[in-house]
């Protein structure tokens, strides 16, 4: 994987396009060339089922024709195709459509050094190793009492490079390299029957949870589900585990993107400034946590990344911005714009958590008397535009502040604006994945049931 050390060869490649699209007539451009390389494999009772490996490499190159835009793109990076897919896209271009809010990010905004964030461990993986991994997940989940079948474990590692020039003078690249272990499996017999999982990923090989580790965590989760009960329909406090809580921060950064609003698609529009959350709710989305698996020292047009706060304290801050949208808004953009070789930047987020509170899980759990305890959801039953909420959910019941039988086959529901509102983080939180939250508690949801 020491390859992706060496950004050099894609830097010349984008170098190249962009040149070639001045060349031929464009008034601004920028290109993309990525290149990675994957493995994984999967297992199931004892025996490796596949193996797969993958190399991709591509680039992109967006030129402007005064206010008019066009992307190319290709799946390799052949320097003899160069002048090529500068024409083509140079004609696109000139035929397209006017887009008065297109163009290159503004120059002064571009990142004018890279921080390192040691997104990329350069560790040598091999199929044996992958094949070691998978399978003492697999070994650790069956070997918990109660386990009586395996759905598969597997394990992958992948790297990859990202290069992006443009026409203003921007150039910068960075490399990053990704392992995970998963493993799900069955517990109980005949009807009784539940399935559950766990897994890891993480940018350096060292700080993947163990394989065993992942294993047992899944066979525990499997048995405790067993001799489900349906919940009384009603109106209940409603706590989420960690392993759902980011679920609730990745509908907000949803209903913040600068798109969204940008489109009137979000119930968030015009919610700019006012309390959205309860007192003491700050969420951040932070691109240049070190070894964070979202992590970039500049967005999809070049712009310098910085830890922005999205909610402080309860209020609106700030939307999710890439240029184009933040001219449409008549804002600047905020350097979150995420690109493909294919298609043109758009707003999102990186490494988005919601800080801690002050209350402990075990506390909180206390605190609500009856009321249930969500570990799994289903579905995508959430309206962005309206803010209503609706999922199947499995978890546990808890009577008398205390996590009693477990509980499936139900619904949770209600609306976003209100669950915002009412919602209060514990102190348990872990940066473990992307999108990252303590256990919540959201003070009151509609729990469909028997």
């Amino acid at each position: 994987m020491s390859e992706m050390n060496n950004q050099k060869p894609l830097l010349k490649h984008a170098r190249q396009l962009v040149e070639a699209a001045l060349k031929a007539g464009a008034n601004a451009a920028d290109a993309i060339v990525v290149q990675g390389r994957s493995q994984s494999v999967t297992c199931r009772l004892g025996k490796v089922e596949a193996s797969d490996r993958s190399e991709r490499d591509g680039a992109g190159l967006r030129v402007f024709f005064g206010k008019r835009q066009a992307i190319v793109s290709s799946n390799h990076t052949n320097d003899a195709l160069v002048g090529e897919l500068a024409a083509r896209a140079v004609e696109m271009a000139r035929v397209s459509p006017e887009d008065k809010y297109a163009g290159l990010a503004d120059k002064s905004l571009l990142a004018t050094s890279l921080p390192d964030l040691d997104l990329y461990d350069g560790a040598s993986v091999s199929t044996g190793d992958l094949d070691a991994r998978a399978l003492e997940a697999e070994d650790a989940a069956l070997a918990i009492s109660g386990v009586t079948n395996s759905s598969g474990a597997s394990a992958a590692w992948s790297s990859s490079g990202v290069s992006l020039v443009s026409s203003d003078g921007f150039e910068g690249s960075y490399a990053r390299s990704s392992h995970s272990v998963s493993c799900s499996v069955v517990a109980g017999e005949g009807t009784d029957k539940q399935t559950d999982y766990d897994y890891s990923i993480a940018t350096h090989l060292e700080d993947l949870r163990s394989a065993a580790d992942i294993g047992r965590e899944a066979g525990e989760r499997a048995v405790r589900r067993l001799n489900p009960k349906l919940a009384e329909t009603g109106q209940v406090p409603v706590i989420f585990d960690p392993r759902v809580s980011g679920s609730l921060v990745s509908h907000f950064a949803s209903a913040i993107s600068g798109s969204a609003v940008a489109r009137q698609a979000s119930f968030l529009r015009n919610e700019m400034d006012t309390k959205v959350f309860g007192k003491g709710v700050t969420i951040v989305d932070d691109p240049l946590r070190p070894r964070g698996p979202s992590s970039r020292p500049f967005d999809g047009e070049g712009v310098g990344a910085a830890r922005l706060a999205l909610v402080e304290d309860g209020m609106l801050e700030n939307w999710l911005l890439d240029s184009a949208t933040a001219r449409e808004l008549g804002l600047e953009t905020n350097g979150h714009a995420r690109r493909g070789v294919s298609s043109p930047p758009s707003p999102g987020a990186s490494n988005l958590h919601m800080e801690p509170g002050n209350i402990d899980p075990a506390d909180m759990i206390k605190s609500i008397g009856n009321g249930l305890y969500v570990t799994d959801l289903i579905g995508q039953g959430v309206n962005i535009v309206t803010g209503d909420y609706s999922r199947g959910a499995s978890g546990f019941w808890v009577e008398n502040g205390e996590l009693t039988w477990p509980v499936s086959g139900i619904t949770v529901a209600g609306n976003l604006a209100d669950i915002f509102a009412s919602l209060a983080p514990a102190n348990d939180l872990e940066f473990r994945f992307s999108t990252n939250a303590p256990t919540i508690l959201v003070e009151r949801m509609i729990v469909a049931g028997q």
